[in-house]
């Protein structure tokens, strides 16, 4: 039997990607959950409501707890080589 997750109003989440096909750049460079996100509601045990950002500020904003997962603050004192920026991938050359 699955653990039912338990989330709040307030938390912070990671969105899982998987299912979205038009997201930039090539599929396997993109990070598999996307976020961090708000929680605005709750839709029962099964679904919440997030503040949608950056390039799925134009998504549909209710996602199944399925695709979600708890965000956790990096210790940046433990890990002090990590680097917090983006990745910004080059223009598709389309004209080959």
């Amino acid at each position: 039997m699955h653990k039912t997750p338990q989330f709040k109003l307030g938390d912070l989440i990671l969105v899982s990607t998987l299912k979205y096909k038009n997201i930039k750049g090539p599929k396997k460079w993109k990070d598999y959950f996307e976020g961090e996100f708000i929680i605005e509601a709750l839709h029962g045990k099964n679904a919440v409501k997030v503040e949608l950002t950056g390039e799925l500020e134009n998504k549909h904003p209710t996602f199944p707890v399925s695709l979600q997962k708890n965000y956790t603050q990096i210790d940046k004192e433990s890990f002090p080589l990590i680097n917090e920026t983006p990745l910004e991938l080059p223009p598709l050359d389309q004209s080959e």
